[in-house]
């Protein structure tokens, strides 16, 4: 697992970065033929975890509900971004994924109610999710490549 954990953690490391210094105007384009945009999926990334592995696992979520519910699979960017709600979700990158580490290593997930996620994988037990979770993120972070690329 600690391999796991790392590997999420460099990839948070490449989001961070665009994240802050991306230009907000880029951030929030949304290119034809894109059904969202930079913000939004580093958004996602953050927000998708805190569903599969806490909410799953009947543990209270580390983010604000207003963030899971403006993030969540199935939501749209609303072209919007505030510094302060930037700032927040850069803070989050790396500090959710510390939290779950240390929780994942005390024991607090004891509990998984299973799911089938939009890509028909069944995450019956916490490493299911977290296993799912890098693989997630490594979508979005094409996708958030092939953003890049249209600007």
């Amino acid at each position: 697992m600690e391999h796991l954990f790392e590997s999420v953690l460099n990839n948070r490391k490449f989001l961070y970065k665009i994240l802050t210094e991306t230009p907000n105007e880029d951030l929030l384009k949304i290119p034809e033929g894109f059904r969202n945009n930079i913000w939004w999926n580093i958004a996602h990334t953050v927000i998708t975890p805190q569903i599969l592995v806490y909410k799953f696992s009947g543990l209270q979520m580390r983010v604000p509900e207003e963030l899971v519910d403006k993030f969540k699979k199935g939501t749209v960017p609303d072209g919007n971004a505030t510094d302060e709600e930037i700032k927040e979700i850069a803070a989050f990158l790396i500090s959710t994924l510390e939290w779950m580490k240390e929780d994942y290593n005390n024991g607090l997930f004891k509990n998984y109610s299973s799911y089938t996620t939009s890509a028909n994988v069944t995450l019956n037990k916490v490493e299911d999710a977290l296993a799912f979770n890098l693989f997630h993120e490594g979508l979005h972070r094409g996708a958030i490549i092939a953003l890049q690329k249209m600007f």
